[in-house]
């Protein structure tokens, strides 16, 4: 088979390039703009393109595939030949259906905890020493790519995220891999720029539970009202498992799970990982790991990048970075850390970054989420409101949108590094929280200089 990537530079997509090239296919791509780490892996296997760019002399009959990105635009002009000469062109979920049609697939979804799940799956798949596929949305420790594709794996667990399939197939990602298994963390109205309304949100997840197999199983959080609703008022045809907390301790700051009378001590913590353990475990029983399987690997669970992340700890000092975005996860995130440490103050700074969480009549659902936090920062870069094409609004609006007036809001990396390099950290956790990089502060070199002004430190990154 010979593929050719429109807009190869992406996350999933140069993952997914490297996928099927490790599976033998033929792969080109093209991109006008590409980061690390995608630069290197790409270059690793020769599959980085020579120019940056889009080059319709690349299309021509030849190709079996088209693998289009979200990145690239209705109107690309590779698209605009392909679409001329009469290729097949796919999104990357529809082509990794294509590429699954005859496997399990498990399809992790819901607003928040995906990436999670999906990765303590695949530690304790691994673990176990089963064959299995995957994608999943975060790289992660002892697996190479965020994308692996066999010819004889059977099971095949994937990320499926609600957000659009290509700039020319508006459907969500979920909708086309036809799941066999599925989990629903929960719903929490994100994308607002593609979803207006929460009732639209929401029509999503219901659509999902349509698409999935026949005879299938959706493994839903029964503490989610809104998604207990959505599932049990659904007639599609699959059996639907509830999960909720499972019985655990916290000690000394250790999280433990306790199964028949027996304490397994967790790296991660949080309830809401507690709640994304449960959903793994109860999918790994479906993939036929037995329970004391399950709890003896998910004890070495380090978690995904990214994902409450500990940048470094000294005496009485815990510095962590977490991708939550969303105001569910602002809140679930900040809750985790303060019931861990409950005899530790908590700085907590959130960077506002993507079109939602800018959008002045989205900012509203952020109110309270910030309330357990000691001292509450917010970041918005200037050239974000720029980039995005969107009109600055003044601090006093995200005060009153978050309903604490003691936040403090910074518009500038140099001002916000500045306060932060100032804190007395002494007994406090710090905790930052973005989808972006907070103007390009580099949150390790942050950590060691704040962790250098005490003795016993330990620098993690």
């Amino acid at each position: 088979m010979r593929v050719h990537f429109i807009a190869i530079g992406g996350s999933a997509m140069h993952n997914l390039a490297i996928a099927l090239h490790d599976k033998g296919f033929t792969v080109s791509g093209s991109d006008d703009v590409l980061f690390e780490p995608s630069v290197s892996r790409l270059a690793k296997r020769g599959l980085l393109p020579i120019e940056q760019g889009w080059f319709p002399a690349k299309i021509t009959k030849e190709i079996d595939a088209i693998i289009l990105g979200m990145h690239a635009r209705a109107d690309n002009p590779e698209l605009l030949k392909a679409q001329e000469l009469g290729l097949k062109i796919y999104s990357y979920p529809e082509y990794i259906y294509e590429q699954s049609k005859d496997k399990i697939r498990v399809v992790i979804g819901g607003s928040h905890g995906k990436t999670t799940i999906t990765s303590m799956i695949l530690h304790v798949l691994k673990t176990a020493g089963k064959n299995f596929d995957y994608m999943v949305g975060a790289q992660l420790e002892g697996f190479d790519t965020m994308v692996k594709l066999t010819h004889d794996a059977p099971v095949i667990v994937i990320e499926g995220d609600e957000y659009l399939s290509s700039p020319i197939d508006r459907r969500p990602k979920f909708f086309l891999y036809k799941a066999n298994l599925a989990v629903l963390s929960g719903i929490a109205w994100d994308h607002i720029n593609v979803f207006p309304t929460f009732g639209i949100y929401t029509d999503q997840f219901a659509g999902f539970l349509k698409t999935m197999e026949t005879g299938g199983k959706v493994i839903y959080s029964e503490q989610d009202q809104v998604l207990a609703e959505v599932v049990n008022a659904s007639d599609a045809p699959v059996a639907k498992i509830p999960y909720n907390l499972p019985q655990f301790k916290i000690t000394d700051g250790i999280t433990s799970l306790i199964h028949n009378q027996k304490t397994y001590p967790l790296q991660v913590f949080g309830e809401h990982n507690l709640l994304n353990t449960e959903a793994a475990r109860l999918i790994c029983l479906e993939l036929g790991i037995e329970e004391d399987q399950f709890y003896e690997a998910i004890t070495a669970f380090k978690g995904a990048a990214r994902r409450l992340e500990l940048l470094g700890k000294g005496d009485g000092i815990n510095v962590y970075k977490d991708f939550a975005h969303s105001p569910s996860k602002l809140k679930a995130t900040i809750h985790a850390v303060k019931a861990q440490f409950p005899d530790r103050k908590l700085l907590a700074l959130i960077e506002l970054h993507t079109f939602s969480s800018l959008n002045k009549d989205f900012l509203g659902e952020y109110a309270h989420t910030m309330d357990e936090a000691d001292e509450a920062i917010v970041f918005i870069d200037e050239h974000t409101f720029q980039q995005k094409k969107m009109e600055p609004y003044p601090a006093e609006v995200v005060k009153d949108a978050f309903s604490r007036e003691d936040i403090t809001v910074f518009n500038h990396a140099e001002e916000l590094l500045k306060h932060v390099e100032a804190v007395e950290i002494q007994n406090k956790n710090l905790l930052f929280m973005s989808s972006g990089n907070f103007g390009g502060v580099d949150l390790n070199k942050l950590t060691e200089k704040l962790l250098h002004k005490f003795t016993h430190t330990q620098i993690i990154n």
